[in-house]
């Protein structure tokens, strides 16, 4: 295995966090991967290194799931069949987790039924691996 093929396998931890949680510097790299910038909050207070609205689901899928947890499970599949056609969106998040220790931060009310999940899940696990 080169050195390069190691450093694109090795991927750092990826937590996420509400916008609207104190940052912490353990934080590492703060990306919004919303695709609206959080109600209330300003962009000195939030601490944003990369506002990645590209990465978010779209306004369709995200008004159809509504955040409704009997929906999440189909939620997470449209979303990674919509990020699938956005391979570039995700080799650029898959660069700054190979980097350095990352945190997505969302404005998702409930922190076990979000967007950002799917993508921590998609990000950490092994290539080829299906994603819950």
């Amino acid at each position: 295995m080169s050195l390069v093929d190691a450093k694109r396998t090795r991927t750092h931890a990826v937590h996420l966090k509400r916008a609207y949680d104190a940052v912490e510097d353990g934080d590492g790299y703060r990306v919004l991967v919303d695709r609206l910038w959080p109600r209330g909050l300003s962009k000195l207070d939030a601490h944003i290194d990369l506002w990645f609205k590209d990465i978010a689901p779209s306004p369709v899928l995200r008004t159809w799931f509504g955040h409704d947890p009997d929906r999440f499970v189909e939620f997470g599949r449209r979303y990674r069949a919509e990020l699938a056609q956005r391979p570039q969106d995700i080799e650029r998040l898959r660069e700054i987790v190979a980097d350095k220790p990352a945190t997505f931060v969302y404005a998702a009310k409930d922190p076990a039924c979000n967007h950002a999940l799917v993508l921590q899940a998609l990000l950490t696990s092994k290539p080829g691996r299906k994603h819950g």
